[in-house]
């Protein structure tokens, strides 16, 4: 099937993906717009889970001052480390901000990057 810039068009209006992502999603999907829309979103959640998965990581490694959620030089959400972290390691595996920072991830699509700020000031992206 030939994938048209219609239909390009309308997966991106719907998902916020690139042109490229947006291809990819059709090519992937046969031409099926209902069906690329699903495979983005799937790819979305499987990319912010992963994401989600390296923050712990991280954050239970120490040395990590705050959490940021950027778009471009953007930045849309910062979150303390500390911000319902009671109990030691137990409390970071259940801290409802993971959610959050997921949910925010989400609602803005795919041109969003975590960024890890430590207690000496310094940054580390986090895609």
């Amino acid at each position: 099937m030939e994938i048209t810039l219609e239909m390009i068009d309308a997966v991106r209006e719907r998902s916020g993906a690139s042109y490229e992502d947006a291809r990819n999603a059709l090519e992937q999907s046969n031409g099926s717009v209902v069906d690329a829309l699903v495979f983005l979103e799937k790819k979305s959640s499987d990319k912010t889970q992963a994401t989600i998965d390296k923050l712990k990581a991280i954050v239970k490694e120490g040395n990590v001052n705050k959490i940021r959620l950027k778009r471009g030089d953007q930045v849309l959400l910062t979150v303390p480390v500390n911000v319902g972290i009671v109990g030691g390691i137990v409390g970071l595996a259940a801290a409802p901000w993971w959610g959050v920072l997921a949910a925010a991830a989400a609602a803005y699509g795919f041109e969003c990057k975590f960024e890890i700020v430590k207690e000496d000031g310094s940054t580390t992206d986090i895609f």
